[in-house]
């Protein structure tokens, strides 16, 4: 296989073109002949034309590069080698919903032919690619798992606005269903991968230790959030504690904050919901997740409690929240926990709250959470949260803030960015 798609006698093809798969189809374009598969044509469409529909790379990226965009699925016929990636979210109840990636591999299951590839890069719980996807690759195509086609697992690293860790330079964790799948996979991958390539034993390990990687985040950020509301009863600021705790040398650099995006604030269910299939009930991932999701709630409360402090009326006090993404420096809103901010403040009678991000779509916020985000501050508030901490936002002096208070204005410092700059506002921070 490796040697055909060096040698451009056969085609690579990336299913699902989102913040994982252009990369990855882009990259492989400098090496290979690729085929780039989504299944929105206005999406495409934008591809074609050199543009990231997830702006995260500029139109440089796609210079170079042998690669067809469609979203045509007869097109994929041409290939032999299928990466799949699409989202693995989760339900309203937090259960694994799979519907992306069975819908993909339904896709790739009806262009499969003999002595093909298939190798997912989509987060799933251990287990999921040989148990769900296989049988119905298997289903689809008529063809033998093994015997007819080979299928491995590479999970993706991608950290979204990180200029510095990106695709390349990211050690890659590879796997094949046999010896010779994985070795084939793992030369195909070393054709992009600069920081090198891990072989994991099997596809099932490969899987847990993606799983594993965004939990153990997401656990360590959790006992942050706890000690942060601990520290809050006491009166003593999170931030300067974990600065003088590291000063020991083995002392882990974590810190509080809203856990969202599609990653670490998602994961964790993953493995959850296997193991609870599996007859153990997780104590540490599921308070974890509960902590964290509990975490925009609590800082709304903490703005209300705030407000009502200065001898306002929060019925009648106007709140900025600046970005609603859900990470610093990205255009991507999807789990945004700033989200729950805005809903709490909402509960509570709240009616004025404006919302500004220099990332943010207003159209998508609009169309996934029912608000649309204002390109400026209008007037004076009693309450700005910066929620997110965007470079932009890094450069802002306490005049700036002044500027958009109203008396005794509570100044919510979600990430802590500004305490050292705030001291003519009420501040709180996490």
């Amino acid at each position: 296989m490796y040697n055909e798609l060096v040698s451009k006698k056969e085609k690579l093809a990336v299913v699902g073109l989102g913040y994982v798969g252009l990369p990855i189809a882009l990259e492989f374009a400098r090496k290979l002949s690729v085929i780039g598969f989504d299944i929105k044509p206005e999406r495409v469409e934008m591809m074609k034309k050199g543009i990231d529909p997830s702006r995260e790379l500029d139109s440089e990226a796609f210079k170079g590069c042998d690669i067809e965009f469609t979203s045509n699925v007869d097109d994929l016929r041409q290939a032999k080698f299928y990466v799949v990636a699409v989202p693995t979210p989760i339900d309203e109840h937090n259960l694994p919903d799979l519907k992306p990636l069975l819908a993909a591999t339904r896709t790739v299951g009806q262009v499969l032919k003999k002595g093909d590839y298939v190798v997912y890069e989509s987060t799933v719980y251990p287990g999921c690619t040989e148990e769900e996807c296989v049988p119905l690759l298997e289903e689809i195509s008529g063809f033998k798992y093994i015997q007819d086609f080979k299928v491995g697992f590479s999970p993706e690293r991608i950290n979204p606005g990180d200029k510095v860790h990106t695709l390349t330079t990211i050690k890659k964790i590879t796997s094949g269903c046999d010896a010779e799948s994985a070795e084939e996979i793992a030369k195909t991958y070393e054709l992009i991968i600069e920081a090198g390539i891990h072989r994991a034993s099997s596809i099932k390990v490969a899987e847990a230790a993606k799983i594993i990687e965004n939990t153990q985040r997401d656990i360590n950020i959790a006992f942050m959030n706890e000690l942060s509301i601990i520290f809050n009863r006491m009166g003593i600021n999170t931030y300067e504690v974990l600065e003088a705790a590291g000063t020991k040398w083995n002392f882990l650099k974590f810190f509080p904050g809203l856990v969202g995006g599609h990653c670490i604030g998602v994961d964790p269910y993953y493995l959850v919901y296997k193991a609870k299939e599996l007859g153990y009930h997780p104590q540490i991932i599921t308070a974890g997740r509960f902590i964290n999701d509990s975490m925009g709630g609590y800082v709304a409360k903490q703005t209300v409690k705030k407000i009502i402090a200065a001898d306002k009326n929060p019925k009648e006090s106007r709140v900025l929240i600046m970005g609603v993404t859900f990470k610093e420096n990205v255009s991507d809103i999807r789990n945004s926990k700033v989200i729950d901010i805005y809903n709490e403040l909402k509960s509570f009678g709240i009616q004025n709250v404006d919302v500004i991000d220099p990332y943010a779509d207003s159209k998508e916020v609009r169309e996934e959470y029912g608000f649309e985000t204002t390109s400026d501050p209008k007037g004076k508030y009693d309450a700005i949260i910066v929620a997110v901490s965007h470079d932009s936002y890094l450069k802002l002096e306490e005049e700036w803030f002044l500027n958009h208070a109203n008396n005794d204005c509570v100044f919510v410092d979600v990430k802590g960015i500004f305490r050292e700059k705030i001291n003519r506002l009420t501040y709180w921070s996490l």
